[in-house]
């Protein structure tokens, strides 16, 4: 056995011990990435030394190890972003509330930056937060069928969260959580100005338009967020459980699509 392998195996079995003997950290180590695990050995085994510097040879050092946590993200700060690159970078070094920490990777959302039409959902899934992407999986897809439905490619459309990272095991989104992370939607809205917002999903509605209104009232309507005009529908993932909600998806969409194409808001009416 060389030293590099001995140091490994020394750092792995204390972090493990010191890991398995905390309340609630068994979760966390099963979801770590590998430069994770590895920076968490370095810290139980040498607390002093746990920068890129201690990472055992062979192991490339992470953009960032070891640096010190930057300050903490402020309104003004949301708020001033000058465009989603910036305010994408808030998100990867935000601390508003304790998602962070268990976080795999933020996922604060893509598509056109001038898009027409801004989709919200609730929050990352385990997908989501495996790859840093929002409506991934087979929901992703049913959902880039259901814009296709009314002439909208996905890169046409920008998709977002109303929460940036996953809650634990994908539990409902805390109110403190979703104080913590609005002000990026709102910044993400002003900076990108979308003629509609479609809400997929009851949670996401209930949320933009701070209602506790079941889903099915909901639909059929134009409603407001910070001005902006809101359509509700299923969300994609609701769908794959209950196949008979995607025609009333559609027709959802197809007021989207009256709206998009001209008709005012009075004018609008599902079916």
């Amino acid at each position: 056995m060389n030293p590099p392998d001995a140091e490994a195996r020394a750092l792995a079995r204390t972090f493990i011990e010191q890991t398995l003997a905390a309340e609630g950290n068994a979760l966390m180590l099963e979801h770590a990435t590998r430069e994770e695990v590895v920076r968490g050995l370095v810290a139980a085994r040498h607390p002093a030394r746990a920068d890129a510097a201690a990472l055992p040879d062979g192991v490339a050092a992470l953009p960032g190890a070891g640096a010190s946590p930057g300050p903490a993200v402020t309104e003004r700060m949301i708020a001033e972003a000058a465009d989603l690159g910036a305010l994408a970078a808030l998100v990867a070094s935000c601390s508003r509330c304790t998602l962070h920490e268990s976080r795999k990777k933020p996922v604060f959302g893509e598509g056109a930056a001038d898009a027409r039409v801004v989709c919200v959902g609730e929050a990352p899934g385990a997908r989501e937060d495996e790859t840093g992407r929002p409506f991934v999986g087979r929901a992703g897809g049913l959902l880039d069928r259901l814009l296709l439905s009314i002439g909208l490619p996905r890169k046409s459309v920008y998709i977002c969260n109303v929460l940036k990272s996953r809650p634990p095991r994908n539990r409902d989104p805390l109110p403190e959580e979703v104080a913590a992370c609005s002000p990026y939607l709102l910044r993400q809205l002003a900076l990108i100005e979308p003629e509609v917002i479609i809400a997929f999903g009851a949670f996401a509605a209930r949320t933009l338009l701070e209602t506790k209104s079941a889903l099915g009232r909901l639909r059929g309507a134009v409603h407001r967020y910070s001005g902006y005009p809101v359509v509700v529908t299923y969300h994609p993932a609701a769908l794959l459980r209950n196949p008979g909600w995607i025609r009333p998806t559609w027709e959802d969409l197809q007021l989207v699509r009256r709206m998009l194409d001209g008709a005012g808001e009075g004018e609008v009416r599902l079916g």
